[in-house]
């Protein structure tokens, strides 16, 4: 690391030049190739995925996807003359465009039951010849700007369907912008200096920028959903600042230690930036650690993810070094520099309200850590009620076109409109074709069953299918309810006798088994992450406490924060005056990101407070002053890194978008716990309870177990600077200090 830092200080210009060169052409490559993004839940071997197959194979407009145009008028109905004129030729004008291999139109005779009853409101289906995975996002835009150009001062006109997403709401990054300048406003109050300050979000935007543009052109090789440049974004400024904040702030503090310029930033990147670099690793192999799921959606998100965090930690041990050097002596402020002439280094003993808490902390260790426990008790309680599923369309900004289908279906054709299942089964024998033509008549009496259309066959009559709208939307769970009924109960008793298997597809149906899946599959990633975790913490502090806490605090981190998740989303506590529509499901995918991301940013601030720690544990062999030294020398750095991450991923819900809003308060919850009670107060309070205990570690195991540095300790004595101290002369100095934590 130290070679690394030297040639990119040496070669400055250069290294710049190539970060540069790197954005640019990249971000050029990504504007050519355009978009692909596919959000497709498909898992095969569901019920669902079973019945997809065999609509694929009978039904030649079930093989690709398709979305809905829904117009409306108040004035008169859509049979009116110039209504249905306005919309025949726009569907036929639709039906040219390239991609689009069918439209259902109301007002052919295949059309019954697409116009409502009050006849202000009418749909046509909009069939493509691709499926989710393979559609291009140009078709999908040019149906929904060729239907929406229909629209006039009588006639609302909205295109909606899972393919569209939230095509049609106003663009912009303003999260983007407000999470970078409150990250700037926190790095100026704490450096004190405007040069220092823009290095970290410079560092982090030419990564992220980079990554953002990466994961474009990675759409094009493999299965990346909609939100997961988004996410790498929301992740990627998180780490990156503060990843870069931990470099500078080394850096900051070689500097009043005496060390020249490229001295400060060689030592900063040898010692934090091994540090990052363990933490950047940490996070990708959590995240890479969603392939051992074996889903297609995630393994896009998690390369995504993964791209973005080591394209942030190459930027902070390569770029950020070389802009060190161009601002020089200025990362310190204009009173640091004076005071650095005109006294030379001085040793810098933790003062202050750092100080003062960790010596509270000290001598009230069970109250807080009581104290602790209730608070994160309480906040994960709601995680009880958790439901996991995909929200729908209706939660959507109200801005965008697919929320405005949404609710014009929902008021002219019920709310189960937006979402209706699929039930199609084989039929190989007469007694199976007639339970199958029974099963209207068994569906109409089912509760929250709204409407059941009638049996159709595909041309060999050995597949058939039925819809059936429901009572509820998509997302709500007596519809999920209902798909539990209709596979459990009401189907096992219309097939008896015979050999008919029909199964039940659909959007909800296909959310609620991807789920299940997800469910299934999470204790097994869960004790993976933690395992590999415990390990990495027992290699590097030769201790079996230090580990098994650090993995209670992310359960505990992770349960909290989706505590809160569960009070803002699924229960509706606020997520309306936010802009994200009513109460929902919580996403299915969340979980396993939140483990993977949570981790990371854990071990981060797990291991910058623990090494301070076991550094002063193996000087003095005192595990009261170790704990009491290390929580002052650290909390200040660590909560200005939470502030500015808290920052970020709470900015993030500005962007109108429901799934990036849940990862963004559920992240920041999580990492305004994990710094704020847990590392500050809970870990340091129950350190002192155990006392000697933190450090053991059987005697054999100790001989296997490799040795790693994660960060190397500075030689705290500063040979060769002015005013250096032993620390043994140190620990004696500063316990004469009213207000040091010694």
């Amino acid at each position: 690391m130290a070679a690394l830092a030297r040639w990119c200080v040496r070669h400055r210009l250069v290294t710049v030049l190539l970060w540069l060169l790197a954005l640019g052409g990249v971000s050029a490559a990504a504007a050519v190739a355009g978009s692909a993004y596919s959000n497709n839940y498909d898992v095969p071997g569901t019920e669902t995925g079973r019945a997809g197959a065999l609509l694929a194979e009978g039904f030649e407009d079930a093989r690709g996807d398709s979305v809905t145009v829904v117009w409306h008028t108040g004035q008169g109905t859509v049979d009116a003359a110039a209504v249905q004129q306005t919309m025949t030729g726009t569907l036929d004008e639709v039906s040219r465009l390239p991609g689009v291999a069918s439209v259902a139109s109301p007002y052919h005779r295949s059309g019954d039951g697409q116009i409502s009853a009050d006849g202000h409101t009418a749909y046509a289906t909009v069939g493509f010849d691709e499926p989710a995975g393979d559609l291009d996002s140009a078709q999908v835009d040019a149906v929904v700007d060729t239907a929406r150009a229909a629209a006039s001062d009588g006639l609302e006109v909205a295109v909606g369907g899972t393919a569209v997403g939230t095509t049609g709401t106003e663009g912009g990054h303003v999260a983007e912008v407000v999470g970078v300048v409150v990250a700037a406003v926190v790095l100026f109050l704490a450096f004190g200096s405007l040069a220092a300050s823009l290095l970290p979000i410079a560092t982090a935007l030419v990564g992220v920028g980079t990554a953002y543009a990466g994961i474009v052109l990675l759409g094009h090789v493999m299965t990346v959903a909609d939100f997961a440049p988004m996410l790498g974004m929301l992740i990627g400024l998180g780490v990156g600042i503060d990843y870069a904040l931990f470099i500078v702030t080394r850096h900051r503090r070689g500097l009043k230690r005496g060390l020249t310029v490229p001295e400060a930033a060689r030592n900063a990147v040898a010692t934090t930036g091994r540090a990052v670099v363990f933490a950047g690793a940490t996070v990708c192999i959590a995240l890479l650690g969603m392939l051992i799921l074996r889903l297609d959606f995630l393994n896009g998100v998690a390369i995504a993810a993964c791209l973005t965090v080591v394209l942030t930690v190459a930027a902070s041990v390569s770029l950020l070094p070389a802009l060190l050097s161009y601002i020089g002596t200025r990362a310190l402020s204009r009173r640091e520099r004076r005071r650095l002439a005109e006294h030379g280094p001085q040793p810098e003993p933790p003062t202050g309200f750092a100080a003062r808490w960790s010596a509270f902390v000290e001598r009230r260790p069970k109250l807080l850590a009581a104290v602790a426990l209730i608070v994160m008790a309480t906040l994960a309680l709601p995680t009880l009620s958790l439901r996991l599923g995909t929200s729908d369309q209706g939660n959507n900004p109200q801005s965008s076109t697919s929320r405005q289908a949404y609710d014009l279906l929902a008021e002219g054709f019920g709310p189960g409109s937006n979402g209706p299942l699929t039930l199609v089964g084989g039929v190989n024998r007469a007694e199976d074709r007639a339970a199958f033509d029974r099963l209207p008549a068994v569906l109409e009496g089912t509760a929250g069953v709204a409407e059941v259309t009638p049996v159709t066959y595909d041309e060999s009559g050995r597949i058939g299918r039925v819809t059936v709208v429901p009572e509820t939307s998509p997302q709500s769970e007596r519809t999920s309810d209902l798909v539990d009924r209709l596979r459990t109960e009401v189907l096992p008793a219309a097939e008896r006798g015979t050999a008919l298997e029909v199964h039940v597809g659909g959007i909800t149906a296909g959310n609620d088994d991807f789920a299940s899946v997800i469910v299934g599959k999470l204790p097994l990633f869960v004790g993976i992450v933690i395992g590999f975790g415990c390990l990495l913490l027992l290699l590097a502090f030769r201790s079996v406490g230090i580990p098994l806490k650090a993995a209670a605090m992310n359960v505990a981190a992770v349960a909290a924060s989706f505590g809160v998740v569960v009070a803002v989303f699924q229960w509706g506590w606020g997520s309306g005056l936010l802009g994200l529509g009513g109460a929902g499901p919580i996403e299915p995918f969340l979980p396993v990101i939140m483990v993977s991301v949570l981790f990371g940013l854990s071990m981060d601030y797990q291991v910058f407070l623990v090494s301070r720690m076991y550094e002063e544990w193996l000087e003095t062999g005192d595990n009261r002053r170790a704990v009491r030294v290390g929580l002052a020398e650290t909390s200040r750095v660590i909560n200005s890194a939470a502030v500015i991450m808290i920052a970020v991923f709470l900015a993030f819900v500005l962007s109108g978008d429901r799934v990036i809003a849940m990862f963004g308060i559920a992240l920041a919850a999580a990492v305004a716990l994990d710094a704020f009670v847990l590392r500050t107060l809970l870990v340091p309070a129950l350190m002192h309870m155990l006392g000697g205990a933190n450090w053991w570690l059987p005697r054999t195991v100790d001989r296997v177990l490799p040795r790693i540095s994660i960060e190397p300790p500075e030689c705290r004595a500063g040979a060769g600077l002015p005013g250096a101290r032993t620390p043994a002369e140190a620990v004696r100095d500063m316990a004469a200090e009213p207000d040091s934590v010694r």
